[in-house]
């Protein structure tokens, strides 16, 4: 995707702000709201729109980083791998050298816009499964949170549109499965691919790969391959920007202010709960308008009456704990940081699914994509025709189908490690069917013509950590998602190669497919050299969880309870992926959008209590 860059770049040009949005504190009214939202991310978005449905309720939500509207990267379906890493739309971190990844580091990518990573990732669309919901709600001990009771929550997020082309797409989802008058646009393939029928015609051959008619989860099984569903809507993305906080911007009593960095919490006082968190400080982000030259800006302290809602994500929001004294005492001593609540279990529980791109070269008869991202001037075509009707392949998104797998129960690891997915019909891996070569941070060969199969690890059982390394609010913290360092998650992915392999030898595929590209991957024959190779490649699909856990309410371990308020805090709650203390068995941002509605509803209960 790197020959798309420039474009990325020139599209620069064109990005207004929101009139609706505000970009300085000084143009702040007041400095006192009922509720005050760190993060106008995946889940913060949600909130400040159901919050302020109730014309008596201000919101005020902080957003570090800038506008999305008129960023075409982040409008364009296809360029969805193009807003991260190394852009002025991502936090650009990086984690920690990996042991489990023969020492490498690589870029951490986190969306830095309004919308956060649900304007910023590749728009999969998805809720996980029953099991997952079930797992949370007992390892909660709150009923709440079963998939019996979530699901209602898909008729108010979900609006679920015909896809870009208007093709008939019966046999390709289940309608019952699906909210049709939420908020967040999701639609099917609208750019039918060669590559489509060889994979269906797979499923038929392969008994460990059947067909599955809907990908989305809950009800319905994610296993075996399908059709894949995007947060997309007449050829452009759907995020909880351009739906929630679109929905809510004309409300006098919602205000977003982007372009400010919040640096730390400020203790105002005890509440009935324990300590109490009613003030935020924070500052103009550097390198913004109001904060040009980098340097250091007023710090400004805002106020909730109610409560201060962290919805920063898994990277953000255990820093800012940390930075504010919430966090464990002794790692927070070393920066003279004095410890508000001391709580060993912040920034602890870091889980990801990692990402595996296995390459095959396939026959040079202009299917792949990898002809057009070689050539300017077509992709100049694709985009000019995506600016003026928003079709084409740039409508659509990176890969048309996907699925789902488990490890057949007599696999051997199961003699030694106890099964991690959330039940015996989730999934412990992904594969994706990209059509180009696609490897992150990698330039597509010169010549040549590519498929990517992707693994991702669904159920990992390796976990990190967030750590702040100062106590300056600025500087990264320390990521260290501690990837591939169990026997479990180096079996599953060694596995997912084998039968990647397999599906790419299949009758069908074998009409295209020619053979793994690459000498690590052409010589993973065997466990080791298998191994070696998934060590050597994989990265991360940037699904972080668990930096702040739910737990139940009387447990010592944990950091929200399962109303998701901080443990020992008063006025404080975290409403973001990062409480969630598993990875859920899909792409995040639909099991996160379905959290923050219930967390709407669990604070509009307990506010008229």
């Amino acid at each position: 995707m790197s020959s798309l860059l420039p474009f990325v770049f020139l599209s620069l040009l064109v990005s207004p702000s929101l009139a609706a949005t505000i970009t300085q504190a000084s143009q702040l009214k007041t400095k006192t709201f009922d509720y005050i939202i760190v993060g106008a991310g995946n889940a913060g978005l949600v909130v400040a729109n159901r919050l302020t449905e109730d014309p008596k309720v201000t919101v005020l939500v902080l957003e570090a980083g800038v506008s999305d509207e008129g960023v075409i990267p982040v409008q364009v379906p296809f360029l969805g791998p193009t807003v991260t890493p190394n852009t002025p739309w991502d936090w650009n971190y990086t984690i920690t050298a990996q042991p489990g990844m023969n020492g490498r580091s690589f870029p951490y990518p986190r969306g830095k816009l309004l919308g956060g990573s649900s304007s910023a990732n590749y728009l999969f669309h998805q809720f996980g499964t029953d099991e997952d919901w079930n797992r949370l709600a007992s390892v909660s001990g709150d009923q709440g949170w079963t998939w019996n009771n979530m699901k209602k929550y898909v008729q108010k997020h979900e609006k679920f549109v015909p896809p870009v082309d208007g093709h008939n797409t019966t046999g390709q989802f289940i309608p019952s499965l699906h909210g049709f008058n939420g908020e967040v646009s999701v639609s099917l393939p609208g750019f039918n691919q060669t590559l489509d029928s060889l994979v269906l015609e797979a499923t038929t051959q392969l008994p460990e790969f059947p067909f599955n008619e809907d990908t989305s989860g809950g009800d319905h099984s994610l296993l075996g391959i399908g059709f894949l569903q995007s947060s997309a809507g007449k050829g452009s993305r759907s995020s909880s920007s351009t739906s929630y906080l679109a929905n809510a911007n004309g409300r006098p009593n919602l205000t977003v202010l982007i372009n400010a960095t919040v640096l730390k919490l400020v203790q105002t006082g005890n509440g009935p709960a324990g300590k109490a968190f009613r003030n935020i400080q924070f500052q103009s982000s550097p390198g913004t308008a109001a904060n040009f030259h980098g340097g250091a800006s007023a710090i400004t302290t805002v106020t909730a009456r109610k409560e201060v809602i962290l919805s920063a994500g898994s990277v953000g929001t255990p820093q800012i704990l940390q930075l504010s004294g919430i966090g464990d005492a002794n790692d927070l001593k070393k920066f003279k940081i004095q410890s508000t609540i001391n709580n060993p279990n912040v920034g602890e529980n870091l889980s990801d699914h990692t990402f595996l791109p296995n390459i095959f070269s396939v026959q040079d008869n202009g299917q792949s994509f990898d002809h057009l991202m070689r050539d300017s001037s077509l992709v100049q075509d694709v985009l000019d025709q995506w600016m003026q009707n928003k079709t084409g392949l740039f409508a659509d998104n990176i890969a048309n189908n996907f699925g789902f797998a488990r490890l057949p129960s007599n696999a051997t690891i199961f003699k030694t490690v106890r099964d991690p997915a959330a039940g015996p019909k989730s999934p412990h891996w992904e594969i994706i069917i990209t059509n180009l070569f696609f490897i992150p941070g990698q330039s597509i060969p010169a010549t040549g013509s590519f498929l990517t199969i992707v693994a991702v690890l669904i159920s990992p059982t390796s976990r990190g950590s967030i750590k702040i390394q100062s106590s300056n609010p600025l500087e990264q913290p320390a990521i260290n998602p501690n990837y591939l360092t169990t026997d479990f998650d180096i079996f599953a992915m060694r596995e997912a190669v084998g039968a990647i392999k397999r599906l790419a030898s299949s009758p069908a595929m074998s009409k295209y497919v020619i053979g793994p590209f690459g000498d690590a991957f052409q010589k993973a024959t065997t466990d080791a050299a298998t191994e070696a190779y998934v060590r050597g490649l994989t990265s991360t699909i940037f699904h972080p969880v668990g930096t702040a856990s739910m737990s139940t309410s009387k447990s010592n371990n944990g950091v929200v309870g399962p109303d998701l308020k901080v443990k020992g805090a008063d006025g404080l709650r975290v409403i973001d992926a990062s409480v969630f203390p598993f990875v859920p068995s899909c792409h995040t941002q639909g099991p996160v959008y379905l959290l923050a509605e219930r967390a709407s509803d669990i604070i509009k209960q307990q506010d008229r209590i």
